[in-house]
């Protein structure tokens, strides 16, 4: 009988990425650059809600926005279109996510010595993103109510990671059966120290608690 060889491996495979991404933490710190890493489902609203946010933050913030897709460049366009911001496109070449190296090289070509505030729109989906530290200050998601209130329990991981979660549309809750008590109670049972917002980014309802919750942690980030 030939013999086994047993490997065992004692260092994580994310470690290389978990250390770059420290090291841009601290590179953006340095810079004075806030970098927000947006996940979310596709079709939940992530760049009808930046543009909310972004036409309301711009009076404050020197704002750039970097958009990460498997391909196209719609977004980038619909960014730079709707709210007259830096904008750039970031093809993944078919990868589900973002890691710190492939930030850091966004960060890069949007030239960040201008920027106070970047917001990473990462790729749609809700396993991969969530895997991989962007480097980022921030990490929030967007949960729309038409995806339905059990992803908390389904995609426990994204919700783990995140410091605050939107839930979206809803001002389309009279169509769906979505129960906000259950999953804001599985939310914080994944993450209890998740803020949880309950906005329309099509009507614009509860937009100014997002931005006002960004002003705070930007502020927190800059005294600290």
């Amino acid at each position: 009988m030939s013999e086994i060889k047993t490997i065992v491996v004692n260092r994580s495979a994310y470690a290389d990425n978990d250390l770059e991404a420290e090291s841009l933490r601290s590179y953006l710190k340095e810079k004075g650059t806030f970098l927000v890493n947006l996940m979310s489902s596709p079709g939940s609203g992530k760049t009808t809600t930046l543009t909310r946010l972004i036409n309301e933050l711009k009076k404050d913030y020197r704002i750039g926005v970097m958009e990460a897709d498997i391909d196209s460049d719609v977004d980038a366009i619909s960014i730079a279109k709707n709210t007259g911001v830096k904008s750039i496109q970031i093809h993944t070449s078919g990868m589900c996510h973002l890691d710190a190296g492939m930030t850091k090289s966004g960060l890069d070509n949007i030239n960040i010595e201008d920027l106070d505030l970047v917001f990473l729109e990462n790729v749609g989906n809700l396993v991969c993103p969530a895997e991989f530290d962007t480097g980022a200050t921030l990490d929030i998601m967007i949960l729309s109510i038409a995806e339905g209130d059990d992803k908390p329990l389904k995609y426990p991981l994204v919700f783990e990671k995140c410091d605050l979660v939107i839930i979206n549309k809803i001002d389309a809750i009279d169509y769906f059966n979505f129960d906000f008590e259950r999953c804001e109670r599985d939310i914080k049972m994944r993450n209890p120290n998740a803020t949880i917002i309950k906005i329309s980014a099509k009507t614009g309802q509860n937009i100014n608690d997002v931005c006002k919750y960004f002003r705070n942690k930007i502020q927190n980030w800059k005294e600290n």
